[in-house]
C-alpha cells in the first residue's frame, strides 16, 4: 500500500511539471489562439452554421428571444418529448414551450433546422444597479451552410410574424379610450385599457344572413390583403359607416368585428380631445391590428355641413367647416376642426400604422357632412336597420333555442310592419326565457299592437298630409283671385291715365 501511495505522489508530482512546463512554453494568449485556430478549422470543414439568440442583449431584452419563444410553443412546431407549460399575464390560455437544454426540429419551405434552449447558470456578477437574472438563457439556431441565406432572409422575419400573431391569438384583446384631458398614464401613454370580454359573434348577432356574409368577406379581404395594399400603393386601413336607429345593434357589430378579426379597439372620445395636434398624436399611439371607434359622431360633436359666410356687407369667403364642442358642454377650448377629423382618417398621419380600421356610428347620417362619408373614409356604409323575420329567427335561437316557430307565418307578417328593433325583441325574450312558450305569445302579441300602432300613425300622417295639401291648394286659389283683382286695378288705371293723356 505504501508503494502505491509513493507511485501516485509520484505522478502527481510529474503532471504538475508537466502542467507547469506547458504554462510557461505555452502561455494562455498562446492557448486561447490556437483554441481559436481549431475552432475556425473546425467550422470551416462544418456544414452547418450556427446563430445564437440570447434572452437580454446587453441590459435589455431581445424580442427576438421572446419570439422564437412563443413560436416553437406552436403545436405545429413543437416536436420535443419534455415541455414547459405557462401562463401569461392577460392570457387566456396556456402555452408550452422548450424545457432547459431540450431540442427541437421544424421545417420551412422544405428545409429542415434545429432549435436548443441552452440554459445555464450566470457566474457571480458584481453590484449592478439593474441585477441580472441568475441564469442565463438562449436559444441556438442549427442550420446547413447552404440554407443559411434563406433562415437570415426570410425564416426569421416569418418567426416573428408568426409570434406576433400567436400572442394575439393567446392574449386578451383590450380595449381602449383616451384618457380625459389627454392626460398620460405612468407609462407615457394617453389611453387607458381595460380586458375587451364582449362575447357578441357574427354567428349570435341579429341581422340578415346575406349583409352578415358580405361584412364577412370584406373584413377577411382586408386583413389578408397587406400585399394588395402594397401593390396598389394604398395604406392598409379601411373604413366602416354604421347608421341606423338607436337598439339595432350597432356597438354589437364593432365587437363582432373585433371578435372575429382578434383586434383591439380604441374607442375615442372626441369630446375629451382639445386640439388636432391632440388628435394626432392620440392615432400616433394606436397599434396596428386594431379598430378606432367614434361612436354617435352626430351627438359627440356638433358636426355641420359647409357653410358659406356671405355677410350683407358683401364678404364673401371660402367654404369653412364648423366643429364645436356637444351641446352641454362647458366650452373647454375645443378646437378640432373638420379638416383635423378628415386628415386623422384619410391623411398622411392615418398611415402611422397598419392594418387598421376606422368605425364611425351615428343615428342620423343626413346630419353628417358628406365629405366624411366619401370612399377612401368611410368605404363601407352598412345600414343597421330594424328586426327582420330573418334577424328575429337567430334571436329566437340565440335566447330560446328555438330553430323554427309554430306560429311562424303570423310573426313574418307582423315583424316587417312592426318595426322593432332587436333590443326591443332581446328585452321580452329575456324577461321570458323560462318560459319559451309565453316568451314567443307574447312577442307576436307586441308586434301586433306596434303594427297596428304604426298603422294608425301612417293613417293620420297621410290624413295630415291630405289636409295641408288642401290648404296649400285653398291658399294658391285665394292668391291667384287676389292677382287677378289687381291686375284689373291696373290696367283700369292705365286706362285712365291713356284718357287723361290724351
Amino acid at each position: 500500500m505504501k508503494e502505491i501511495w509513493t507511485t501516485m505522489a509520484s505522478m502527481m508530482g510529474v503532471w504538475a511539471f508537466c502542467q507547469s512546463l506547458l504554462h510557461t512554453v505555452f502561455p494562455p494568449e498562446l492557448r486561447f489562439a490556437s483554441l481559436k485556430f481549431f475552432h475556425r478549422l473546425f467550422g470551416y470543414f462544418s456544414t452547418y452554421c450556427y446563430y445564437d439568440i440570447t434572452e437580454i442583449d446587453g441590459v435589455n431584452t431581445n424580442e427576438l428571444y421572446n419570439a422564437v419563444q412563443i413560436y416553437l410553443s406552436s403545436s405545429a412546431s413543437i416536436s420535443g418529448t419534455r415541455l414547459s407549460l405557462t401562463r401569461g399575464l392577460n392570457s387566456s390560455s396556456i402555452t408550452y414551450g422548450l424545457s432547459n437544454n431540450d431540442r427541437l426540429i421544424d421545417s420551412y419551405k422544405g428545409i429542415t433546422v434545429e432549435w436548443e434552449h441552452i440554459v445555464t447558470q450566470r457566474q457571480g456578477q458584481n453590484f449592478s444597479w439593474r441585477p441580472m437574472p441568475e441564469e442565463k438563457r438562449g436559444f441556438t439556431l442549427r442550420v446547413r451552410k447552404k440554407n443559411k441565406h434563406l433562415v437570415l432572409d426570410s425564416y426569421l422575419d416569418f418567426v416573428m410574424e408568426k409570434a406576433n400573431e400567436l400572442r394575439r391569438r393567446s392574449q386578451d384583446r383590450l380595449l381602449y379610450t383616451n384618457s380625459k384631458g389627454g392626460s398620460l398614464d405612468s407609462r407615457g401613454h394617453p389611453w387607458e385599457s381595460v380586458p375587451f370580454k364582449h362575447p357578441s359573434t357574427f354567428d349570435t348577432l341579429a341581422i340578415d344572413p346575406s349583409k352578415k356574409a358580405e361584412i364577412m368577406a370584406d373584413l377577411l379581404d382586408f386583413a389578408n390583403g397587406e400585399s394588395f395594399y402594397q401593390k396598389t400603393g394604398r395604406a392598409w386601413k379601411r373604413g366602416y359607416l354604421l347608421y341606423g336607429p338607436p337598439g339595432t345593434g350597432k356597438s354589437s357589430m364593432i365587437a363582432a368585428m373585433a371578435n372575429y378579426l382578434g383586434y383591439d379597439i380604441y374607442d375615442l372620445e372626441l369630446t375629451e380631445v382639445n386640439t388636432n395636434s391632440e388628435l394626432r398624436k392620440l392615432l400616433m399611439k394606436t397599434s396596428s391590428k386594431s379598430i378606432i371607434v367614434i361612436e354617435d359622431i352626430d351627438c359627440s360633436i356638433n358636426l355641420t355641413n359647409r357653410n358659406k359666410n356671405n355677410n350683407g356687407g358683401g364678404d364673401s369667403r371660402k367654404n369653412t367647416y364648423d366643429l364645436a364642442a356637444a351641446p352641454g358642454d362647458d366650452g373647454g377650448g375645443n378646437s378640432i376642426t373638420l379638416s383635423g377629423l378628415l386628415n386623422f382618417t384619410d391623411g398622411l398621419w392615418s398611415c402611422c400604422g397598419s392594418e387598421r380600421i376606422f368605425v364611425f356610428t351615428t343615428n342620423h347620417i343626413e346630419k353628417l357632412d358628406p365629405a366624411l362619408l366619401r370612399c377612401g373614409r368611410m368605404d363601407m356604409h352598412i345600414h343597421m336597420s330594424y328586426c327582420s323575420f330573418a334577424a328575429l329567427k337567430i334571436l329566437l335561437k340565440n335566447y330560446l333555442g328555438y330553430e323554427e316557430i309554430e306560429s311562424e307565418e303570423e310573426v313574418a307578417a307582423a315583424i316587417g310592419a312592426a318595426e322593432m328593433t332587436p333590443a326591443d325583441v332581446s328585452e321580452i325574450l329575456i324577461k321570458n326565457r323560462r318560459d319559451k312558450r309565453n316568451a314567443v305569445a307574447e312577442l307576436t302579441a307586441a308586434l301586433k299592437v306596434r303594427a297596428e300602432r304604426n298603422r294608425m300613425k301612417s293613417m293620420e300622417r297621410n290624413g295630415n298630409d291630405e289636409a295641408e295639401d288642401d290648404e296649400e291648394h285653398e291658399k294658391r286659389a285665394l292668391e291667384f283671385s287676389e292677382s287677378d283683382h289687381l291686375e284689373g286695378n291696373c290696367e283700369g288705371f292705365d286706362g285712365n291715365e291713356g284718357e287723361k293723356l290724351h
